[in-house]
């Protein structure tokens, strides 16, 4: 029976039954495991909700990289949490001249829907061979044929139309206040019903103190400090000498001397200078999403500080790993390293790296509050 014929049997007469809205619809998406080869795997199994939307499953390579709907695969990189991924903007090249937006931390998806097209046909993800066979799995649920056909079009039959209809409602539900509701201590002390403990505010005040750190240089997005709605990322890309997570790629197979190109692996982008830049993400939720860096080499939000102070000091203990015992390692792709950027300032003190660590922690939402705790 074709597709089209497939469709109209199961879908003939009804309106779009069990689902009130385009969003309603693609939360049922979200959470389908039918729509993975093996039916096995959905959207939330790497993005789990009550884990801040990043994936919590334990693997080989500890939670560094996600296990494939096959049981076996490992990607190479670390699923990023998606709460405030409706706010990042298209990808683009900005009125600087310099790449910035896009999903996925190469940019290669240009919107949300985009990126909900990407995992059911990754053979290392959700594993389905094609788009068709995607589209003959949402056509087993007769309230998904009433939903696509009410709320896209008679032409949901086609094959590119009904792929391209789950993915818009995977968006939409995405771009719901469930995943950006802006009512973490941050956001609360803005508004004077907070009050920051001591450390937390010195942690704010060095975090937009431009000539002591140089977080807010790509961590901050408006023209003013302690701004209602800040995301905390001003969505561009960098290369932060991020070495290679052998662990990680022993347990997942691929070569530890491969180079992850980052955003020139982005389709779009041909220029060598942007190997091994990747989209800074939003510190939003930061304190309870680990692991970090886009191969999920390290586990806790001070390493990841102490990382960064090391670029500021030759002090040879501050050049050590306190999660290994071992210096951090050597950049992937020591060519394109952002050397202003990480070498602007003097470097930190114990205490003031506890602040920052302390401030990005009131960044996380009032749902996962309870998660700092763990």
């Amino acid at each position: 029976m074709k597709l089209a014929v497939v469709f109209w049997v199961l879908g003939a007469g009804m309106a779009q039954a069990g689902f009130d809205s385009i969003e309603e619809l693609g939360e049922a998406l979200f959470f389908d495991v039918n729509l993975s080869q093996n039916r096995t795997q959905s959207c939330a199994s790497c993005h789990n909700p009550d884990q801040a939307y990043v994936d919590t499953r334990q693997t080989d390579a500890g939670l560094a990289f996600s296990l494939g709907d096959d049981g076996e695969s490992l990607g190479d990189r670390n699923a990023p949490t998606i709460t405030y991924a409706r706010e990042v903007p298209l990808f683009q090249v900005n009125d600087m001249g310099f790449y910035m937006g896009g999903q996925f931390l190469d940019g290669r998806a240009h919107d949300l829907a985009a990126q909900a097209g990407g995992p059911p046909l990754n053979p290392i993800e959700m594993g389905m061979p094609d788009k068709a066979s995607v589209v003959l799995r949402l056509a087993e649920n007769t309230d998904y044929v009433a939903a696509l056909k009410a709320y896209f079009g008679a032409d949901v039959a086609d094959v590119e139309a009904a792929f391209d209809a789950m993915t818009q409602a995977i968006a939409a539900y995405e771009r719901t206040d469930l995943f950006a509701p802006y009512d973490s201590k941050y956001d609360r002390a803005v508004r004077g019903d907070y009050v920051m403990t001591p450390q937390e505010a010195l942690g704010q005040d060095l975090f937009f103190d431009k000539e002591r750190t140089n977080c807010s240089l790509c961590h901050f997005g408006n023209e003013k400090p302690a701004s209602a709605g800040e995301l905390f990322t001003a969505h561009e890309y960098f290369n932060l000498g991020v070495p290679t997570n052998v662990p990680g790629r022993k347990a997942n197979g691929v070569l530890v001397g491969k180079i992850d190109f980052g955003l020139l692996g982005n389709p779009e982008v041909n220029d060598v200078i942007e190997m091994g830049k990747f989209r800074t993400p939003t510190l939003r939720n930061v304190a309870v999403t680990g692991p970090y860096m886009h191969n999920g080499i390290f586990n806790d939000l001070r390493t990841v500080v102490l990382f960064y102070n090391r670029y500021n000091t030759d002090d040879p203990e501050w050049q050590i790993n306190p999660e290994t015992g071992k210096p951090f390692g050597w950049p992937e792709v020591p060519k394109t390293l952002a050397v202003r950027e990480l070498t602007h300032g003097p470097a930190l003190s114990n205490d003031e790296i506890d602040a920052l660590v302390a401030f990005m922690e009131t960044l996380t939402d009032a749902r996962y509050e309870d998660l700092l705790q763990e």
